[in-house]
């Protein structure tokens, strides 16, 4: 899906659009049920997402809360693989949801976290990717209506993955594309077209059926978008992706200081 890989069997039609990265993703469908604590003040939102993953095989529940303080003490007690929370809870109705993400990365866990907001707001993204991007994910409530695509969005983060929301992305994406002093500028109109793609989670030969374009020719424009991004140290795809996320947004920072 991305330039330097593909995603696991069954991965690329999940979330379709949105940065979906997986190049570390573990296989749990062979038996192994993943765990999952989640949390939502919402009575009815967390009584929804309990029923919504009951009916999906290799999912277990194993806690549900309300709170912060509730969702840490389930954190310790039943060792889950994946937090799934809401980004807004008691006591402050601020960033629980990031706070949880901050804590678990700093104690140096492998549980991933899947931050759901009725938010499409790119600082919460980037404050939930600030210390790296693996086994984490940022989805819109309005996306989980959908079982399977949740299942594959938990799959993903418990296996060191990334998903973001594609409407976040679109939203970084344009910021990038307004701001006068963006290093975006630098890129040609068929650079931009491809970035726009890879923004979509497509993968080379994806984005050559959709721009008309040649493997090689694909290749060649994503070398040279990364070259003008300052780009080329990235090493994996969790941090190409991170990467770019960051630069359209603290592109489009910069510009509004200037204003």
């Amino acid at each position: 899906m991305w330039p330097t890989g593909e995603h696991a069997p069954g991965m690329h039609s999940a979330f379709r659009g949105g940065v979906h990265s997986g190049a570390r993703l573990r296989d749990y469908r062979g038996g192994m049920a993943i765990r999952v604590v989640l949390a939502d003040d919402n009575l009815l939102i967390r009584e929804g997402l309990e029923q919504l993953l009951a009916a999906q095989a290799g999912i277990d529940v194993a806690a549900s809360c309300s709170d912060l303080p509730s969702l840490l003490t389930a954190i310790d007690g039943e060792e889950p693989d994946v937090v799934l929370t809401d980004i807004r809870m008691p006591p402050s109705h601020i960033d629980e949801g990031i706070q949880v993400a901050t804590r678990l990365r700093e104690n140096d866990s492998s549980v991933g976290v899947l931050v759901l907001s009725q938010y499409a707001q790119p600082a919460y993204a980037l404050a939930l990717l600030d210390a790296g991007s693996a086994g984490r994910g940022y989805l819109l409530k309005e996306r989980v209506h959908d079982g399977a695509q949740l299942r594959s969005a938990i799959e993903t983060v418990a296996g060191g993955g990334s998903v973001i929301d594609p409407k976040v992305v679109e939203l970084l994406v344009a910021a990038g594309s307004r701001s006068r002093h963006s290093r975006l500028a630098e890129l040609t109109p068929r650079e931009r077209e491809v970035l726009g793609e890879i923004a979509q989670g497509k993968s080379n030969t994806a984005i050559g059926e959709s721009l008309v374009l040649t493997k090689r020719s694909v290749e060649k424009h994503i070398n040279s978008i990364f070259l003008k991004l300052r780009l080329t140290d990235a090493q994996d795809v969790s941090k190409r992706v991170t990467a770019t996320l960051l630069f359209l947004a603290e592109d489009d920072r910069a510009d509004a200081r200037m204003h």
